[in-house]
């Protein structure tokens, strides 16, 4: 009856799936959501695994997922708002309905579902909500528009919600992750190709695909996933969390250049870079 009930979207690769593992070795009752069941069957493998079929976009499936969890625990200690991914390419080219969808995952869905989950934190008087953003909330690369602006309302919108939340007993926390091997950039990349891959931004986009398969590749710089869901663990056991968990060393140390240099150096180096 005392164990904690943990809600993690996004459960069925990557990030998602290291941190819902993590926290049912950590003696955790886990619900992962996502969209494809074959994909979260592995959690019943364990005896405090559960899965829930949704779409952060749709209303009915995220009012589904939380009235079932209520039912069945009575509660949810810990949401960690982890599902999203990257539409890249031009500005330009990117068009407006492709914008609309990063933005109705990244931060609309994630919004509707974590208003139907305060709530039932508040009649407990306790909570933590963690929403994992990244580095591209914090710095910007030449054709990820419409992918920062969503991490950057991401980070806006929570620094917000911890200040709204923190006197009924609720803490709201962002986790930062750098490169990460998970599907994300192969999905990042295929948007780049799609929208800007044979356009005016031709040669920037192969450029950045270049050398995102190099980033993520063998011999990459790209970070395990069980490295975020240390942290997003971490996050969730500290008695006084901090607002914000940069992971891996290199995006500590990334976030830290941006911070000392100024924008006209920042933006030389980057596009040097890409």
């Amino acid at each position: 009856m005392n164990k904690k009930v943990v809600l993690i979207t996004g459960a069925s690769s990557g990030i998602g799936r290291a941190a819902a593992k993590k926290f049912i070795e950590q003696g955790y009752i886990v619900y992962g959501a996502a969209r494809t069941e074959l994909d979260l069957k592995y959690l019943t493998d364990y005896q405090n695994g559960h899965y829930i079929l949704m779409d952060i976009t749709d209303a009915e499936m995220r009012k589904n997922c939380i009235d079932q969890i209520i039912k069945n625990e009575e509660k949810i200690d810990i949401l960690v708002n982890n599902a999203g991914y990257g539409a890249y390419g031009a500005v330009e080219e990117v068009p407006l309905e492709k914008a609309k969808a990063q933005f109705e995952v990244n931060i609309f869905g994630l919004s509707e579902l974590t208003k139907l989950v305060i709530p039932h934190m508040r009649n407990e008087n306790q909570g933590r909500i963690i929403n994992i953003s990244s580095i591209a909330g914090k710095i910007w690369t030449p054709l990820g528009g419409w992918y920062h602006a969503s991490k950057f309302a991401l980070e806006g919108l929570s620094d917000c919600l911890r200040n709204e939340l923190r006197e009924f007993g609720i803490d709201v926390v962002l986790i930062e992750p750098g490169a990460i091997e998970t599907n994300w950039a192969e999905t990042a990349g295929e948007n780049l190709i799609e929208n800007s891959g044979s356009g005016i931004y031709q040669k920037q986009a192969q450029r950045k695909a270049a050398k995102y398969e190099k980033m993520y590749g063998e011999g990459g710089m790209a970070a395990q996933p069980e490295s975020v869901a240390e942290a997003i663990v971490k996050a969730a056991q500290s008695s006084r969390p901090k607002a914000r968990y940069a992971v891996p060393a290199h995006a500590k140390l990334i976030l830290f250049f941006r911070w000392l240099l100024s924008d006209r150096l920042y933006d030389f180096f980057t596009n040097k870079f890409f």
